[in-house]
């Protein structure tokens, strides 16, 4: 008996799925987004009219971090190749709703440095990830 229910719940499915109008398929619309011809040409700012809060997107920026979770510690070293300081910061989410996460105080990253961040949970370690952000 429930074999058949099965059958007859997948036999419906499948025919609703067969007997929808075209229309109503999104690539009977036509195209999602407007082509590159419906669009305004704006031009690019010149380079010298950005500000000095926004650095040019060619500048390298970045620690490289290698996180390492074992049992309920997390050690990350972030290793910073470039001129610019990076400040970073490691975030611990607990797996436990009842478990604390953790946000630890940023670490200058200085040239050619390498910063060792470190946090824990009581329980299991439920995701982890580090912060970045342009230093002094």
């Amino acid at each position: 008996m429930r074999l058949s229910r099965r059958l007859a719940s997948v036999t419906v499915a499948v025919a609703l799925v067969l007997f929808v109008p075209y229309e109503a398929l999104p690539h009977a619309r036509g195209p999602a987004a407007p082509s590159a011809s419906q669009h305004a040409r704006v031009a690019a700012a010149p380079p010298a009219a950005r500000s000095a809060s926004q650095p040019a997107a060619a500048e390298p920026f970045g620690a490289a971090c290698r996180i390492r979770v074992h049992g309920s510690q997390v050690t990350a070293y972030c290793h910073n190749p470039y001129p610019d300081t990076d400040r970073v910061s490691l975030h611990v989410e607990c797996a436990r709703w009842w478990d604390l996460d953790i946000d630890s105080a940023p670490a200058d990253a200085g040239p050619a440095q390498t910063v060792r961040l470190t946090g824990r949970c009581w329980k299991e370690v439920g995701s982890v990830w580090v912060g970045h952000q342009r230093g002094d």
